[in-house]
């Protein structure tokens, strides 16, 4: 720890601290517009300039000035920086002169009015004019895709976005070309960014230059409804913000959230909001005798399901979990089942090798999201986290950036931006590291806290809890299982899979699986289950569809009953990692949509077998009576480590074929991005995509 007095308060920091995270330690307001906590330091926009006592007669820039560059007094007084003298504030005027020199005068019209840095800070710390006659330089404007708008004449060269994309992103798609008056931000041969998370450049971006596209012109910051959120695209749960001008959606943010997301999100969280409104389910529809659905009153739809039911052993009936589903409606669809006396539920649309009877361990992200930047070595089975999880892949980026960590990857995963050693194809790798070791297997032992990360690639296949049993076998051998660390970790895709799996959302005894369940049952409901092949639907059966878009289910479906998406309700959800979460109602469902739980609890009333609950409220306090740890909001109860050790004993038969990651288009995994017109571009796009030489 160093001490320093900063404006004539003394305040102790740690010594690598910049002089401006001092400062801001002792309340003083630095602006910025280059510097960024999460960013390596450029130091070239020279806003966050201070003075600094026995330093040069100059002012200092304090971003790129530590702690312990500082001198102390002649008789050993703590050195002394100062934030708001007249050096420091005309400094500052000049900086912002210059700035605004080539800056163009478009605030009414640029789509960051209301919510820009160079805005707030001219207020806050520039001067009423400017003495630059000459004309203003222009840039010719980029085409960096589909998500990002590009005005580069608004750019003052804080090369935030270079930096992003460098660093976090791990792919080197914006640079700075040219000097002086010619330097401009480019894709460099430009052609659209193809990274992921391309969009948090909007957010880091502190003018106009960089807007989101399909958010342009929609709507002023000052217009929009603003709730916090939870996301639902993967599994990792990023904390969002969604912003709502009347009934619509006009954007998600991110926003901070250290344990999980940081602040970032994935292209796929930020812009698949106009999926939202497209292609929706708004009324209930019922198959006529001529084979079309036709729209109906609620009544009339549940007056047809009840004649689907009746007569029907519950082993005839069966409903399916799909991957968008909050815990509050699988657990009233699961209540739903048992009074009819069936054992068919299941939320493994995937047909994946997880079991809630191993122990909760088997199934969560144990060594958790924060936890990766612990890791000291890393060992990737059947995932391809770029694309199944691609915020947590940016946290592994950052944890071998930190340090040159091993990675291994079993499985062809391609380009995870980030360098590992391909170890091999599939199971047979993996039991051959169990049995053989090797050199990767020599490393982990080595690490004092070896992670290994396995994905649905490798559990959702008919040896997946083999699988499952050689990569616990394997943790508990590299000692990845110990009292403090947990390293075995299993990576999901699915929102709703983990918070399922709490809940029991499994066959029961005698129970069948999801994909009996289409080909075996004669009444099935299918809560949003649109991953599924239901051509393979028993003839003659009935489908009934609870969900939100006109796809896969739907389109299969005999009744419809239209429900809430997740940015129309309060739910719980549950992340990779087994930290429960809850979204916010941004607005309402469209037309006579419900809430999934209150679907299935008018339901109940109608079949003659009513749920115990009548509110959002009560069905909750029946949900935490019988599942006491979804009650804690934020936190994540632990699984059982000596689990793991009971798996690895438990043997099966391996399959031949390659570990593949389940996500074939990054894009298009689920109804909303499917309904998506941003979402479909971006897949085309990555479709067409030609790796092409520099001549």
């Amino acid at each position: 720890m160093a001490l320093i007095k900063v404006d004539g308060k003394e305040i102790e920091v740690p010594d690598h601290y910049t002089l401006l995270q001092a400062c801001e330690e002792a309340g003083a307001e630095i602006p910025r517009f280059c510097y960024h906590e999460r960013l390596s330091i450029a130091g070239n926009c020279r806003m966050c300039l201070v003075e600094v006592k026995g330093g040069p007669p100059k002012p200092a820039a304090s971003c790129a000035m530590g702690v312990r560059d500082l001198r102390p007094g002649p008789e050993g007084q703590p050195p002394e920086v100062f934030t708001t003298t007249p050096m420091v504030k005309k400094a500052r005027e000049g900086v912002m002169e210059f700035l605004l020199i080539n800056h163009p005068l478009d605030c009414p019209i640029c789509d960051q009015g209301g919510e820009c840095d160079l805005q707030d800070q001219a207020m806050a710390y520039g001067i009423d004019s400017s003495r630059f006659q000459e004309n203003k330089r222009a840039v010719e404007d980029k085409y960096i895709g589909p998500l990002v708008k590009t005005i580069m004449t608004r750019c003052i060269h804080c090369t935030r976005c270079v930096r992003f994309t460098t660093e976090v992103a791990g792919i080197s798609e914006l640079g700075l070309i040219g000097r002086g008056e010619d330097a401009e931000i480019t894709t460099y041969l430009e052609q659209a960014m193809t990274s992921e998370l391309q969009g948090n450049v909007i957010d880091l971006c502190p003018v106009g230059a960089l807007t989101s596209r399909p958010y342009a012109f929609q709507a002023r910051p000052w217009e929009l409804t603003k709730t916090e959120s939870i996301d639902v695209m993967d599994a990792v749960g990023s904390a969002i913000r969604v912003d709502t001008r009347g009934r619509e959606v006009k954007r998600i943010m991110p926003r901070v959230n250290e344990q999980v997301n940081e602040e970032w999100i994935s292209d796929k969280t930020r812009f698949v909001w106009d999926g939202l409104r497209t292609q929706r389910l708004d009324r209930p529809y019922v198959r006529g005798a001529d084979g079309r659905l036709k729209p109906a009153a609620w009544s009339e739809a549940f007056a047809a399901v009840k004649a689907a039911l009746d007569g029907k052993a519950g082993d005839r009936i069966g409903a399916i979990a799909g991957d968008l589903s909050g815990v509050e409606e699988m657990f009233a669809a699961k209540l739903l089942m048992e009074s009819l006396g069936s054992p068919n539920v299941d939320c493994r649309q995937d047909g994946a090798a997880l079991d809630p009877a191993l122990g909760r361990a088997s199934y969560l992200f144990n060594a958790t999201i924060e936890g990766i930047e612990d890791a000291d070595a890393i060992l990737i089975v059947g995932a391809n986290p770029r694309f199944e999880a691609s915020v947590l892949n940016a946290r592994i980026r950052k944890a071998w950036r930190a340090a040159p960590i091993p990675i291994g990857v079993i499985g062809d995963m391609g380009d995870l931006r980030y360098d590992y050693e391909a170890l091999g194809a599939g199971p047979e790798t993996l039991k051959d590291l169990v049995e053989k070791g090797g050199k990767f297997v020599t490393r982990l032992k080595k690490a004092k806290r070896p992670l290994i990360i396995v994905g649905q690639g490798a559990l959702a296949r008919g040896d997946g809890r083999a699988v499952l049993g050689l990569a616990a076998s394997l943790a508990d051998q590299v000692g990845a299982l110990t009292e403090d660390w947990n390293g075995l970790c299993v990576l999901h895709t699915a929102a709703a899979r983990v918070g399922g799996l709490d809940i029991g959302m499994v066959p029961g005894e005698g129970g069948l699986n999801a994909a009996r369940m289409v080909a075996e049952t004669d009444v099935l409901f299918l809560l949003g289950a649109d991953e599924m092949d239901l051509r393979k639907r028993k003839q003659g059966a009935t489908t009934i569809y609870i969900g939100t878009h006109g796809d896969v289910g739907a389109h299969h479906a005999d009744i419809i009953l239209p429900a809430a998406a997740y940015t129309e309700k309060s739910a719980i959800y549950v992340n990779t990692e087994g930290r429960v979460q809850m979204t916010n109602r941004a607005g309402f469902p469209p037309g006579e949509a419900r809430e999934d739980w209150a679907i299935l609890r008018a339901l109940s009333d109608v079949i003659g077998h009513k749920l115990p609950f009548d509110s959002l409220g009560q069905l909750r306090a029946k949900l935490f009576e019988a599942h006491p740890h979804l009650a804690a909001i934020g936190t994540i109860q632990p699984g059982d480590a000596d689990a793991m050790r009971a798996l690895a004993s438990k043997g099966g038969r391996l399959g031949k074929s390659a570990f593949a990651s389940p996500v074939k288009d990054f894009y298009l995994t689920n109804p909303i991005a499917r309904a998506s017109a941003v979402m479909a571009e971006c897949s085309a796009l990555a479709r067409n995509a030609m790796p092409e030489a520099a001549e």
